[in-house]
C-alpha cells in the first residue's frame, strides 16, 4: 500500500499522535521543545498580546515585562510610572491563568485571591479586560486610602 493511501485511511489526529509518540520516544527533550513551540508558545504569546492590548490605550498604565518561564510571563504594573503590583499570565493544562501579587518598592498591597482562570478557548479581549479588572480590584493603597 502506498504512503498516500495509508495516510488517507488514518484520521489526521491519529497520525499526529503517532508522530508525537515516536518523536518523544526518540528524544524526549527535543520533542518537549517542539511540542511547547507548537502548542503552548503561541497560546502564551496570545495571552501576553491580550494583556498588553488591554492597557495599550491607557497612557497612565504600563505592563513592563519582568520575568518568564516556559508556562508564564510576569509583568510589573506601573501606573503613572509607579511600580504597583506584579501581574502574571500563564497556561496550565489548557487553562489560561492570571494572578496579581505584591512587589517590593510598592506603596500598594494586594489582597490574596485565587488565580483568574478559564479554558484557553474562552479567552478573548473581553475576557482579558474582565480578568484584569478583577485583579486590579485586589490592589489597595498601604495607607488605606483608595
Amino acid at each position: 500500500m502506498c504512503r498516500s493511501t495509508v495516510r488517507t485511511m488514518m484520521p489526521q489526529d491519529h497520525f499526529e499522535l503517532a508522530c508525537d509518540r515516536l518523536s518523544a520516544d526518540v528524544d524526549a527533550v527535543q520533542f518537549e521543545r517542539l511540542r511547547w513551540s507548537r502548542d503552548e508558545g503561541p497560546k502564551l504569546a496570545r495571552l501576553v498580546e491580550l494583556a498588553q492590548g488591554a492597557v495599550d490605550d491607557r497612557f497612565d498604565m504600563e505592563l513592563a515585562e519582568e520575568g518568564a518561564s516556559s508556562s508564564s510571563k510576569r509583568f510589573v504594573l506601573k501606573v503613572h510610572s509607579k511600580r504597583i503590583a506584579a501581574v502574571a499570565v500563564g497556561l496550565d493544562k489548557g487553562r489560561a491563568l492570571m494572578t496579581v501579587e505584591p512587589i517590593d518598592r510598592s506603596e500598594f498591597s494586594v489582597k490574596a485571591g485565587p488565580p483568574i482562570n478559564d479554558d484557553y478557548e474562552n479567552v478573548n479581549e473581553n475576557w482579558m479586560e474582565d480578568a484584569m479588572s478583577l485583579l486590579f480590584e485586589r490592589i489597595n493603597s498601604r495607607s488605606g486610602s483608595d
